[in-house]
């Protein structure tokens, strides 16, 4: 995310609702069509960024 979205979508810049709509539709469209073609170059290209990629992603996601 841009430091705007984190902005926008944690209510820390008081966003309109309009903006933050906006905000978590970026985020969407980039989870959904940017990050499966950085995964796919990662894995050709740096297993090992790949690999820690998961490591943040999956620790982060885990219930504490």
């Amino acid at each position: 995310m841009t430091e705007t979205d984190r902005e926008h979508i944690s209510g820390e810049s008081d966003p309109s609702n309009q903006q933050r709509d906006q905000a978590v539709y970026r985020v969407s469209k980039r989870i959904t069509e940017e990050l499966p073609k950085d995964i796919a170059v990662l894995a050709e290209h740096r297993p090992d960024k790949l690999e820690e990629l998961r490591e943040i992603v999956c620790e982060e996601s885990e219930p504490e």
